[in-house]
């Protein structure tokens, strides 16, 4: 199917309205972030909050029938103090790519049942599963099964509810969906130095510089379009540099890195920061441990913190995709990896998340974002 990426996608009648649409909103929200006032984190209600997103709000889920999943949820526990009553137990066939749909309705009833109110994030404990049917199994555990999430061949699914909203600060109390993360190793070594990167970049602010790579595969390389004003957007606050090369080869200070290929070469020759995301576009980076082409797990051995990749054939929307300006912006204003990711697309119902859902590189700035708060919206129908 890699040969067949987005065959006859320039004919959909999707594409151009929307990738229109969804330019204008980001171009909107990152120009505008400079001017806005300072203010504190207020509820589409009014009332505050209880501070920025942390491990009071985060579950961890186990399956009890993997070892390795067992091993690497303590792991994580211990690392981020998550309360004992945040962790949770359920059982199913491990490290099998795909999960039926009725066997995740079983397993999403017990982990509803047992998640306390507070809890507004879920980190998933484990590499494979990362699929149900149609959809990944981030965006199943977010949303539950819909099928308003699923396409087939070149068409657009439901936007997300979380999409740019980073007025969100508690998912759960103001949407009625809990974003999820897989906390993705085929090893407990390489589970801990996970963890160990995201707790490192905690409050670090670091140096290091965004590689937004402009590829001579057209049909992987559509973000490439919109890299001028990711430049133009962070201006002197952060350093982004366009690369015109299919390869990213001796970087030694590696933030973030963009990309649109099927097998991104030498990306272990580059020294990732602490906190570092990087992803590429591709039809099926998401499938974790069986892909036909460069799992999204090869970032994260890597030295990548987080990443981002496709389980089933998503043709090439960018809006399927990370928009790598919206996810640095919200990133550097003091996002976790959690939030920001799923705040960078739009569309994410076929595409799974993984990394250190804790991880906060830069300080908390204390405001929101352009065009947030634009009211409360009702409790996502699972």
């Amino acid at each position: 199917m890699a040969t067949e990426f987005c065959v006859g996608l320039q004919r959909s009648p999707f594409r151009r309205p929307l990738s229109t649409l969804l330019s204008l909103l980001v171009l909107l929200v990152l120009t505008a972030s400079q001017s806005l006032p300072r203010r504190p984190w207020l509820t589409s209600a009014g009332t505050s909050l209880d501070g920025p997103l942390d491990h009071r709000h985060l579950a961890i889920i186990i399956n009890a029938a993997d070892p390795l999943s067992e091993t690497i949820g303590r792991a994580y526990q211990g690392a981020r103090l998550i309360p004992p009553d945040q962790v949770i137990r359920v059982r199913f066939p491990p490290r099998t790519a795909a999960l039926s749909p009725a066997v995740f309705r079983r397993l999403k009833r017990t982990v509803d049942s047992q998640t306390p109110g507070h809890v507004q994030v879920y980190a998933l404990a484990w590499a494979a599963p990362y699929r149900v049917g149609c959809q990944s199994i981030t965006s199943a555990f977010t949303f539950g099964l819909d099928p308003r999430f699923c396409a087939s061949g070149c068409r657009t699914t439901a936007l997300s509810p979380l999409f740019a909203r980073g007025d969100v600060r508690r998912p759960w109390d103001q949407l009625g969906v809990r974003p999820s993360m897989l906390l993705a190793a085929t090893s407990l070594a390489r589970a801990r130095r996970l963890i160990q990167l995201g707790v490192a970049s905690d409050g670090t602010a670091p140096p290091g510089t965004a590689y937004l790579l402009s590829t001579r595969d057209a049909r992987r390389n559509t973000r490439a379009a919109g890299y001028g004003r990711i430049v133009a957007a962070m201006g002197s606050r952060f350093r982004v540099k366009v690369v015109a090369s299919d390869a990213l080869v001796g970087a030694q200070d590696v933030m973030a890195y963009f990309t649109g290929l099927a097998f991104p070469a030498g990306i272990r020759t580059n020294l990732y920061r602490p906190g570092a995301i990087a992803d590429h576009l591709t039809s099926f980076g998401g499938q974790l441990t069986d892909s036909s082409q460069m799992s999204a797990l090869r970032w994260l051995e890597a030295g990548a913190t987080g990443s981002y990749g496709t389980v089933v054939e998503p043709c090439n929307f960018p809006a399927k995709f990370s928009d790598p300006g919206l996810l640095l912006t919200y990133y550097r204003r003091g996002d976790t990896l959690i939030e920001s990711y799923w705040r960078s697309v739009a569309m994410p119902g076929q595409g799974v998340f993984i990394g250190e859902p804790l991880a906060r590189p830069w300080p908390v700035r204390e405001e929101l974002m352009p065009g947030d708060g634009a009211g409360a919206r009702p409790r996502h129908a699972r």
